[in-house]
């Protein structure tokens, strides 16, 4: 594997006239948008220059940042990866420090929860995972920056990325309702800006309230952003799936994970089969679509709820949605010794052979 990526790497490199290997390799993920950028440089006063984005299979949680185990969060912060591990059950891995010295003040100290990995196979309990085949790629990149003395290679996971006018408002929304959170994602935008600006990885410190601690950045001010009666989310609106559930009851921290018939292998074959079965439905001309789905599994295990919040066309997430809530009884969660319900995020990732 080692060989053949480093040759695919070299030319992927030598096309965007960039450096092979690379010495410095920075990593930020957007959970909202599930993608996760690339950006490498070869000397430290070099600026980081864009190599390429994956896009994360699936998703756990919601926005915000992790505070205790069993929370099925996806942290939020800035972090380094601090494990490599090619016997990983998920194809290959890379394990972040989490939790980091910010999340062992503010989390749950008894029970913080760990085990944060970029990993293979397309399905994840609060992880960050992307195909095997990216993330061959990415444990390459980053074994080279290893081996050329990197010992901490940077990976900062923002709730959204905030150059998309949606995922802004979609984040703006979450605060309205958890407003707890305004300061700490005030800090991620000013983390986010920083790099936008200097293309160099910001300095972050994190003072004795556990709060990082980050020099303000300068936000543009967004256009608004505009419709058109044939673009998804508008044209949906008329049959946008109403939540059955409210927020506030559904479970934000579990300690038995739902477990789809079969487990995470049955899981990932339901995918590879709905992602093959959709490809009839590209656009004319489109060869790739990323469906990002949100689906409840209620207290008995059944799937009362799916919708796509975004990607795909209207035909192509109904027939998604028809999917997901045509699944087989889920085992249910558990917190406390009795089944509550909670809600799930998943990407289907459709591509044209």
């Amino acid at each position: 594997m080692m060989i053949r990526e480093d040759d695919t790497l070299q030319k992927q490199f030598a096309a965007k006239q960039l450096i092979w290997p690379a010495r410095f390799v920075y990593i930020r993920s957007f959970k909202y948008d599930s993608e996760m950028e690339i950006w490498v440089k070869n000397k430290p006063n070099d600026k980081y220059r864009f190599f390429k984005t994956y896009k994360i299979c699936a998703l756990a949680g919601s926005l915000g940042p992790k505070r205790m185990a069993g929370d099925y969060q996806v942290p939020e912060g800035f972090y380094y990866i601090n494990e490599f591990n090619p016997r990983s059950l998920y194809h290959l891995s890379l394990g972040l420090n989490y939790p980091n010295a910010s999340d062992k003040m503010l989390c749950d100290l008894s029970q913080p929860g760990g085990d944060i990995y970029i990993h293979g196979s397309c399905v994840t309990t609060g992880c960050i995972p992307i195909t095997d085949g990216q993330i061959e790629e990415l444990y390459v990149l980053a074994a080279h920056a290893k081996d050329m003395g990197t010992d901490y290679i940077p990976v900062h996971i923002f709730p959204v990325n905030f150059n998309n006018a949606r995922s802004v408002a979609y984040l703006n929304k979450f605060l309205a309702n958890f407003n707890e959170f305004v300061p700490f994602e005030k800090s991620m935008q000013n983390a986010f800006y920083y790099f936008e600006k200097n293309h160099q990885v910001p300095p972050v410190i994190v003072n004795s309230k556990g709060e990082y601690v980050i020099e303000e950045a300068h936000i543009p001010v967004a256009a608004p952003a505009t419709s058109s009666k044939t673009e998804g989310p508008v044209a949906r609106q008329l049959t946008h799936p109403v939540q059955p559930v409210k927020e506030e009851d559904l479970a934000v921290s579990v300690d038995k994970l739902p477990l789809y018939p079969g487990g995470n292998p049955a899981f990932k074959i339901f995918i590879d089969k709905l992602s093959a079965d959709m490809i009839s439905e590209l656009d004319p001309g489109q060869r790739k679509a990323f469906v990002l789905m949100e689906y409840i599994i209620d207290e008995n295990g059944k799937t009362i709820y799916a919708n796509a919040i975004s990607g795909g066309n209207e035909k192509m997430n109904l027939k998604i949605e028809k999917a997901f809530t045509g699944m087989g009884l889920w085992s249910p969660a558990i917190r406390l010794g009795r089944n509550v319900p909670i809600k799930l995020k998943q990407t289907i990732m459709v591509e044209a052979p």
